[in-house]
């Protein structure tokens, strides 16, 4: 019996408690920077299991430390928060949970992302390696990450003295269920996610009243030419071969009909693959906006503010082609190769701040019944719930069970 045999012959003992941990979790959702129940649960099933606990790394991350013999290191990362949005799913455990929002105004939390099945696959995943020791030799270190979703949670553990306070690891393995189906396991070595920028725009324009719209310099009518404008950023600045995204998601202006406001508030998110198409992307909504603001005569240059900032997902060759083998390994069968996502993560931050390799991948979250009957109506778009929306919602098995890998043997295994 191999290793990788003798660790996920333990899989049907640990299932019960990932399961009801996964229940527990998505029943109680909590905002980034607030994981205080969710990193306690998870502290306390990995002290049972024999781990060397820290807590409140930046906060209210998690790190969790077993060693058996000399060997390499290898770190386990899984993000815990929740987001600002109402669950739609009828599920028995759905959330009800709700949170004071950074604007004052209590608003619905749910697990809309599937961290939950981050955290509880990850749980399950150190009980595995812990019941059986005799098989591998080295550091298994968990970590478990707050507000992945606020895109500071890595840099808050890093600030905090994460790498002086847990051994280097000598790679970094992270993953993060998808709208595929259930049982699906997808890696890619390269670019995988997307970087990330979200900007706060603020136009100035002059108020007046509605009826003499002469006296004004509409900020309204400036931020609608540059909501047009900036739809060519993508589509005529950049190769056709260049993937990128760029989105207006907020437009606030005025307060009533009659009214002509001083000013406009656009908030934009942009994602780029490259650095430098990055750079030209941001430098010319710059450029766009400033242009209509001067070309509407508007008395004060228009604010650009940085809200946010993920950097881009890409993954080590050697360290993916080693997983992509493993998984082939645990689950008797080949592994997909994974489509670029524009999708945003932070955790490339923590191998990058101790400086070494990692590998980040996917896994299916959705009823394979339902997904192929999508599939074959060609409503896969409309039918299967994407991460985010209030519906979205994987199904416990075989979610978990995939997600419960014995991944770290590929370095550990002797």
């Amino acid at each position: 019996m191999n290793s990788v045999t003798t660790v996920l012959a333990g899989l049907d003992g640990v299932r019960p408690g990932v399961e009801a941990l996964y229940r527990d979790l998505h029943a109680h959702p909590e905002l980034g920077l607030r994981e205080h129940r969710t990193a306690g649960k998870a502290a306390e099933a990995l002290r049972a299991a024999g781990y060397a606990v820290t807590e409140g790394i930046g906060g209210t991350g998690v790190v969790g430390v077993l060693t058996r013999g000399s060997g390499p290191t290898v770190m386990l990362r899984a993000d815990m928060d929740a987001l600002p949005v109402k669950e739609e799913t009828g599920l028995p455990y759905a959330s009800t949970a709700t949170a004071v929002g950074a604007d004052g105004v209590e608003q619905p939390v749910a697990h809309a992302c599937g961290h939950d099945v981050h955290v509880a696959a990850l749980v399950g995943s150190a009980r595995l390696m812990a019941r059986a020791p005799e098989v591998w030799r080295g550091t298994v270190v968990v970590l478990l990450q707050p507000s992945e979703e606020n895109g500071n949670g890595a840099r808050a553990m890093i600030e905090d003295g994460l790498t002086d306070r847990v051994p280097r690891p000598d790679v970094v393995l992270a993953q993060h269920v998808l709208p595929c189906p259930a049982g699906y396991v997808g890696t890619r070595a390269g670019s995988f996610l997307s970087a990330a920028d979200s900007l706060r725009v603020t136009l100035h324009g002059r108020g007046a009243h509605g009826s003499a719209p002469q006296a004004a310099v509409d900020p309204v009518v400036m931020a609608a030419l540059c909501v047009v404008r900036l739809q060519t950023v993508v589509s005529r600045e950049l190769s056709a071969t260049t993937p990128a995204v760029l989105t207006v998601g907020s437009i606030r202006s005025g307060t009533g009909p009659n009214v002509i406001p001083d000013r406009a508030v656009l908030e934009l998110n942009v994602r780029t693959y490259d650095p430098a198409v990055r750079e030209q992307v941001l430098a010319a909504i710059e450029r766009m906006v400033r242009a209509e603001a001067r070309a509407a005569g508007a008395p004060r240059e228009p604010e650009f503010e940085h809200l946010s900032s993920f950097p881009p997902t890409v993954n080590d060759q050697d360290a993916t082609d080693t997983v992509t083998r493993a998984f082939a390994a645990c689950f008797g069968r080949g592994v997909h190769t994974a489509d670029l996502q524009t999708a945003s993560e932070d955790m490339s931050e923590i191998p990058a701040a101790f400086g070494v390799p990692y590998t980040y991948w996917c896994i299916g979250g959705t009823d394979p019944v339902l997904y192929e009957d999508a599939l074959r109506r060609g409503t896969v778009a409309q039918d299967v719930p994407v991460n985010h929306s209030p519906r979205f919602a994987p199904v416990l098995q075989p979610t978990l069970d995939t997600g419960v890998t014995a991944a770290a043997l590929a370095w550990l295994a002797p």
